[in-house]
């Protein structure tokens, strides 16, 4: 047998190998089959996480690592190139979740080698990788194209668009490890897309082609690890209260217009990071088993339609 053959046989999901389950009849028909646990248990009992971008405190990161702790994650990283914040949240999770085990690492999520080194230590340390949130992004240049230098339109991919591809490259091939715990290869790979990648007028040109090319690595890379079990999906975010944003709430807060904030889209206001953190939970979960190379927009209905001042439609 090749090298590749063996390669592609030793990658093959439990359900390529196993099928889904017969659950049995009851009475006549047959009863449901499922493939995830129960929901109303933890929801990633025993996985190991890396999260990156978590240091900002009112960010879709550490709000995500939240949702892992609580639901039962082993170990959670917390990476972000600004550190100041990340001993803080790692106290505030084993003093909420004792049972997981938190580490911190402050470095650049488009680093590889330094992005290779925390994978590494998840698999010499645990055995295993079952969640990579590449979340780490930044806002872009925030000015019209042509006022944007070469330099800030490479910077702006370099860390929300080669950040993403390099978490997908090397946390695919952590989750291909197997063990007697894990027999099976699998694994979810989320990214931090936004609605600017999937509709105009939602960011900077920079910013909106970073995160449009987020989209296309989850969909691309989505069929590159065809049967392995191990998928990856896109959160495409609308307005969200973050530390990216907080200049804006600020500044509305200031004026008094905060009500303005998300307007356009139908629930007519913008979300907190758990609203986000709550998608990335269940994208990280056996519960989204056949969710894969999608881009899911959490922005309160404004990709739905064409924007439209509310009050003036015909």
């Amino acid at each position: 047998m090749s090298g590749n053959a063996r390669q592609r046989l030793q990658a093959v999901s439990q359900q390529l190998v196993e099928g889904i389950p017969d659950a049995g009849t009851f009475e006549d028909i047959p009863k449901i089959r499922q493939i995830a646990g129960d929901s109303v248990g933890p929801r990633v009992k025993d996985k190991v996480a890396i999260v990156t971008g978590t240091n900002s405190p009112q960010g879709i990161g550490r709000a995500t690592a939240h949702q892992y702790a609580r639901n039962g994650a082993t170990a959670i990283y917390l990476l972000d190139y600004t550190s100041t914040h990340l001993a803080t949240h790692a106290r505030e999770i084993t003093t909420l979740y004792p049972a997981t085990k938190v580490h911190t690492y402050g470095i650049d999520a488009a680093d590889e080698s330094a992005l290779k080194s925390v994978i590494d230590h998840a698999i010499s340390t645990y055995g295993r990788l079952d969640i990579f949130f590449a979340n780490a992004g930044i806002s872009g240049s925030n000015k019209s194209f042509a006022d944007v230098t070469a330099a800030e339109f490479t910077e702006t991919l370099r860390i929300n668009t080669l950040g993403v591809f390099l978490a997908a490259k090397h946390a695919s091939v952590a989750m291909r490890k197997t063990s007697e715990a894990k027999p099976y290869p699998s694994g979810s790979i989320i990214c931090t897309a936004s609605v600017a990648g999937l509709r105009s007028n939602a960011g900077a040109t920079d910013y909106s082609a970073s995160k449009a090319a987020v989209v296309s690595i989850a969909q691309t890379v989505a069929y590159q690890l065809s049967g392995t079990g191990i998928r990856i999906n896109a959160i495409c975010p609308g307005v969200v209260e973050t530390g990216m944003t907080a200049a804006m709430y600020d500044a509305a807060r200031a004026r008094g217009t905060q009500r303005k904030i998300g307007q356009l889209n139908p629930l007519q206001r913008g979300a907190v990071a758990d609203e986000v953190a709550r998608v990335a939970l269940f994208l990280g979960s056996d519960e989204s088993s056949y969710v894969n190379g999608q881009a899911w927009a959490v922005c309160g209905g404004l990709s739905a339609g064409h924007p439209f001042v509310p009050g003036k439609l015909a």
